[in-house]
Order: structure tokens, then sequence, then C-alpha cells
């Protein structure tokens, strides 16, 4: 109870910020509730998802690489989503010293929450930051997921420094379209962004979820109200600096 009341301040500065930047310049992510689920089917492997979804997302991509020049499958991915436009954005490259190419965009069909971090379990709200994946669900009862490694080295020791617990987990992109801190990016999409994980290799995904494009010089950044909010952003920024802000010309 004592950890609760310090950190009540603390969370309603975090949401006070974040409602005022979000209805003052960007619309809020609307806020969904997951369903009561549904059975998953007869339990898969990833190999047999592959096998299901895999021609029909190769016959949807893999023009789209070719004409970007990345090979198919892509040796490397990122997925990068945007909290105030609801994109999430695929580029690939063939090799670490190659840059990154833009692919292809989805709409972010469900996302609860609105702008600012992920502070703990039940908050609702979609973390932002730099992760890795952690691994693929060929039964998720939300068609199929991408479980991201939140909360990360940076979440845990940040919250260290606050004196928060109990930051919540299980954070996935996955289908559907409702949310509950996650990324529902509706059926068709995560069978798209699960196949291109399983192919490319787990370990060669890097997830990046901020509240805005901080690739644009005029972007609007949420209301600074901890230290830390400045460093996380600042290494959002940073990272966003490696991909191309609008896609190159399609090849001919």
């Amino acid at each position: 109870m004592a950890l609760t009341r310090r950190l009540l301040p603390l969370v309603a500065a975090f949401s006070f910020a974040i409602r005022a930047f979000a209805a003052e310049a960007l619309p809020p992510i609307p806020d969904t509730v997951m369903p009561q689920g549904r059975s998953p089917g007869p339990p898969a492997t990833i190999e047999e998802r592959l096998a299901q979804f895999g021609p029909a997302v190769e016959g949807r991509l893999r023009h789209r690489f070719a004409s970007a020049g990345i090979s198919w499958p892509p040796r490397q991915l990122a997925f990068i989503a945007f909290k105030d436009i609801r994109r999430l954005q695929v580029f690939a490259r063939d090799a670490p010293e190659d840059r990154w190419l833009y692919v292809k965009e989805y709409r972010v069909l469900g996302a609860s929450g609105t702008l600012g971090p992920k502070l703990m379990e039940g908050d609702r709200q979609v973390p932002e930051g730099i992760y890795a994946v952690d691994s693929l669900n060929p039964n998720s009862r939300y068609h199929l997921s991408i479980r991201i490694d939140y909360p990360n080295d940076f979440d845990r020791a940040i919250a260290r420094r606050d004196g928060r617990e109990n930051l919540g987990s299980a954070i996935m992109i996955h289908g559907s379209r409702v949310s509950d801190g996650c990324l529902a990016m509706g059926d068709p999409a995560a069978e798209d962004l699960f196949v291109l994980a399983a192919l490319t290799g787990e370990r060669n995904v890097r997830v990046i979820i901020s509240p805005t494009d901080f690739r644009d010089p005029d972007t609007r950044v949420p209301t600074i109200v901890a230290p830390w909010l400045r460093e996380l952003y600042s290494g959002l920024r940073t990272a966003l600096q490696e991909f191309p802000s609008r896609p190159a010309p399609v090849r001919r």
C-alpha cells in the first residue's frame, strides 16, 4: 500500500500530461477492450502456420521486396509503430551494413491507452521503446501473435529508479481489432508480420514503438514529466534516424 501511494502522484502526472498533449495536438488511440476470447483451434507449430499462411503472404509481399531490391525472405526486419497516427511500417535490409529500406505500411486497428509509456500492470498503455521479438505464438486466441520483450532492460532500470514494480508483460503484435496494451493489426496483417518474423528469424527483428514520428523536425513531443522520459524520447529519435522518413520511389 505504501508503494502504491508513492506511485500515485507519478502515474497521475503522466496521465494528466499525456492526456493534455493528446487533446491539444494529436488524436488519442481509441480505448478498446479485449474480448472474452475465442477458441484457438487445434494446437499448431510455427512450421505448420508457415505452411498454412506462407504462400499467401509471399504472394502479397514478395514483389514489394523485389521492388525495393531486398531478398526474400529478408535477412533483417524492423517493425516501427507510431501511436499517434496508428501506423506500423515495415523496413528490411540484407546485411547489417546496408541501409534500411521501406517495404510496406499497415494500419493499427486497435491499441488501448494513449500517448506515453507503459508504467505498470493494468494501465492499459502500449509500451514505448526499442524492443526485440521474444517469441512467436502460432496458437494465439487473437489469430497469430508476436511477443516483444517488454519490459526490456531500459524499462526495468527506470522502474527501479522510480520504485515501481509489477510493470506488466505479455505485450504482443497480434490479429483481431482489439487491444489491452498490445498492437492489434487485424488478421491478414498479423499473418504478414508473423510469417515475415518467422522466416527472418526472431533474433533478426527489431521493434520500435514511438508516440510520434520523431524523424519529422516539426513533430510535437509529449510533455516531459520525468527526466527519464526525455532520455527515452531522445533514444527513439536517434534510432529512427536509421530509417528513411519517406518511402523511396519504387523501381520499375
